[in-house]
């Protein structure tokens, strides 16, 4: 195994290349106002979706932490904490009492009720993995006053705060009682939260640019900040996130100092920001990130387990990080669906995904299984660095394998809304798709929503798992981390024969930002508190 390392590798053999491309930003489209302090950042993504709870896109969970506020969230140690409200267990473990505290408004002045956030975890319980298992076994969730909530459970469930403080990947985002009311199969057309960002509807661009105000009536908590929990204080007037889909072109804005952040800056390019010693480049975390291949399990051919054990046999980790990030400081071979460093990370039964491609064992089970020649529709995004690779280096060894693939170029907008249709091939649908995941997104059976065997109740792909699900519970009633550990292996074991996703191996992706943005949380999640920004 190749260790993740988060040194920069130091080279100015293409600082020439500096020259060669001039960031060209919409005249006066992202100036600031007169007085104002702004910053102006090139997101991984434009901004499509704005419902935090209809997908786990990661550009829509980054939006939702501008403008909403969670319950209890998880600081850099992983340990829940109170947020916007503190609690009390009962000796027994059936009651979550939530206290809301002191301050909390809507961005529309109404003040944020019990009723609000029942309405609120009712619909994120509906979508998310782990809030399923929690409702699996709710007796009520009430308010029993206007700032307590009362959670009452049939059995009990220990992770419950681990859940719902988790970052990724649908947070339980607090919103008002009318907006939460709406069915968790539409999305939402009202964007009020009570978080330390207000959304700037008439400035929104979808896709282009989005632009955030600071709530001058949020009231952070007095703690200090760390990741998602503390205190959330605001030190700018105004965030502005701007598309620049050509990597080159954002990079040279950032060194001329046409915006002040990069979130994923492109490896090979890394050597261009040698000189601008105006930039400073880093990791977020060093957990990093996983990529993985989901195929969609309610359509031919991937609804045959053994076109899935094909599709996991002709890919390559080496071949397909290698393309990604090109050094291999940046990747490394990983065959753990819960992360190679996490607790309960192990590779058992993993030795398909990460002993190199095997196109005549993949072969061997296309003729066993008897496909067709169906072709597969690879949906391949064109505007995130770092989901570009992945379905180009999936398609020639498909192809190689036997497999018929039609690969579908869309931006990745596009992805994740034609991803949410169970629509057949014919009518629009899809059979294959590549993401990324934070490592913390994946790394335990409740968090990691692609586990889920939920049927249309799973994330998109919708496997109907009884058995992952069987497995699920078991490790939710586990004493002790031995015992969760041990059904986290069982876990891993059947995924690898089931192929409920395929997993790729693990990443880091650097950002950068000007000299200028200052205390910016080393968080795996961006977020724009806490951050100043000083006069050039």
């Amino acid at each position: 195994m190749i260790p993740l390392r988060s040194a920069l590798k130091q080279s100015r053999g293409l600082a020439a290349a500096f020259a060669a491309t001039t960031a060209l930003l919409a005249p006066g489209s992202l100036a600031a106002q007169d007085g104002e302090t702004t910053i102006t950042a090139v997101m991984h993504s434009g901004l499509r979706v704005l419902d935090p709870v209809i997908t786990t896109a990661h550009i829509t969970r980054n939006h939702g932490y501008m403008i909403y506020d969670v319950l209890t969230a998880v600081d850099e140690n992983f340990e829940p904490q109170p947020q916007m409200a503190s609690w009390e267990v009962s000796d027994d473990g059936l009651v979550y009492t939530f206290a809301l505290r002191d301050g909390l408004m809507f961005h529309d002045g109404a003040p944020v009720t019990g009723e609000d956030v029942v309405a609120s975890l009712k619909r994120w319980g509906k979508r998310d993995g782990g809030g399923q298992l929690i409702f699996d076994v709710t007796e009520s969730l009430e308010a029993s006053d206007e700032k307590t909530v009362v959670w009452t459970l049939t059995e009990p469930f220990g992770p419950l705060l681990s859940v719902i403080s988790k970052q990724s990947a649908v947070p339980p985002f607090i919103m008002p009682k009318r907006v939460a009311e709406t069915s968790a199969d539409e999305t939402i057309t009202e964007y009020i939260g009570s978080g330390p960002f207000v959304f700037n509807q008439d400035e929104y661009e979808p896709g282009v640019n989005v632009t955030y105000e600071k709530f001058d009536d949020y009231v952070p908590r007095d703690e200090e900040a760390s990741w998602m929990a503390g205190g959330k204080v605001v030190n700018v007037d105004r965030v502005v996130w701007t598309t620049m889909p050509d990597a080159l072109t954002a990079i040279n804005a950032l060194s001329a100092g046409e915006i002040d952040y990069l979130e994923q800056v492109q490896i090979d390019l890394l050597p261009i920001l040698d000189a601008s010693p105006e930039v400073t480049v880093e990791t977020r975390d060093d957990l990093g990130y996983v990529t993985i291949g989901r195929p969609n399990h309610l359509h031919p051919p991937f609804d045959n387990k053994l076109v899935r054990q094909a599709a996991m046999a002709a890919l390559d980790q080496e071949s397909m990080l290698q393309t990604m990030q090109g050094d291999p400081a940046y990747y490394n071979v990983c065959g753990a669906i819960f992360g190679c460093s996490t607790p309960l990370g192990d590779e058992a039964d993993a030795e398909i995904v990460t002993g190199g491609a095997d196109p005549e064992k993949a072969k061997a089970l296309l003729e066993e299984a008897g496909y067709d020649g169906t072709p597969i529709v690879l949906m391949a995004p064109t505007d995130v660095i770092s989901l570009i690779n992945q379905p180009v280096v999936a398609a020639q060894a498909l192809r190689e394998a036997g497999f018929e693939v039609d690969m579908q170029s869309m931006d990745w907008q596009s992805v994740v809304q034609r991803r949410a249709q169970q629509s057949p091939v014919s009518e629009g649908g899809w059979n294959m798709f590549f993401t990324n995941w934070m490592v913390p997104e994946i790394s335990d059976p409740l968090t990691n929503v692609m586990v889920s065997g939920r049927g249309d109740e799973a994330w998109f792909g919708w496997p109907d798992d009884p058995k992952v699900e069987e497995l699920r519970a078991k490790f939710m009633k586990a004493e002790g981390p031995e015992a969760q550990k041990e059904v986290a292996v069982e876990i891993q074991k059947h995924v690898m024969d089931n192929v409920n996703y395929i997993m790729m191996g693990e990443y880091l992706i650097p950002q950068a930002r000007r000299n200028t943005i200052q205390n910016m949380l080393p968080s795996p999640v961006p977020v724009f508190w806490n951050m100043t920004k000083e006069a050039e």
